[in-house]
């Protein structure tokens, strides 16, 4: 975009790193997580679904003040990856990419789910009468069909990144081109005298990469929803 300065950029190549590290990695927990909740029944599964969604409720700077509490340099976790791997997440991009995959990890998880619970189990059944392993079935048959919800969850999940904020300001802080995302950068540029013009640019720039996301996401729906209806696209 013209006008855009080095440190703009900057900003914007950072959201999308830490949006995309946060998908990517939250991706294969939530496939399972979304799988366990469609197809099991367990004694405090209630309790189970509902810590999974409980960012979706709860106060983002509290995920990030009991992140900082866990992962920080001092916390328990935090402590033993510094020590044993020389791992740290607080005050690094690192950290702002686990505190936007926890933010997102409950709409990745819902639309995983509701893929699932739309599949037909008798396909997976007959796989399994003619032979087919469980593992096989489920990369083969049950995979497949629940990649528009996946797909869906994943750009969801990555919008959400994108604009994840009050989490990642508490744990990893507001650190020019280390943890400064596009939130973070437009909350900044309007507490300076003259940053208004750049804030409009980053909050153009934000609204658009959301948008895309956004539509993404709709014609993965409707698309799971014409296969539903045996009218492929």
């Amino acid at each position: 975009m013209p006008g855009l300065t080095a440190a703009e950029w900057e900003i914007i190549q950072l959201s999308l790193r830490v949006a995309f590290w946060s998908v990517l990695c939250s991706l294969p927990l939530a496939v399972a997580v979304a799988m366990l909740l469609a197809r099991c029944n367990f004694i405090g599964k209630g309790l189970f679904d509902a810590v999974v969604h409980l960012p979706l409720v709860l106060p983002p700077v509290v995920i990030g003040y009991f992140l900082l509490l866990l992962l920080g340099r001092r916390g328990p976790l935090g402590a033993l990856l510094e020590e044993y791997f020389g791992i740290v997440v607080a005050f690094r991009w690192t950290g702002a990419a686990i505190a936007a995959g926890i933010m997102g990890f409950p709409l990745m998880v819902r639309a995983i789910r509701l893929s699932i619970e739309s599949i037909d189990t008798g396909l997976e059944a007959a796989a399994r009468t003619l032979g087919a392993h469980r593992w096989r079935v489920f990369l083969t048959i049950t995979l497949p069909l629940a990649m528009p919800g996946i797909l869906t969850g994943t750009l969801l999940s990555f919008a959400r990144g994108l604009g994840e904020f009050g989490a990642t300001i508490t744990f990893v802080s507001n650190i020019p081109g280390e943890t400064r995302t596009l939130p973070l950068a437009i909350y900044t540029l309007t507490q300076v005298p003259g940053g208004d013009a750049a804030a409009l640019r980053l909050s153009i720039i934000a609204i658009v990469l959301s948008i895309i996301a956004l539509m993404l996401s709709e014609w993965f729906v409707r698309r799971a929803q014409r296969r539903a209806k045996g009218h492929d696209a």
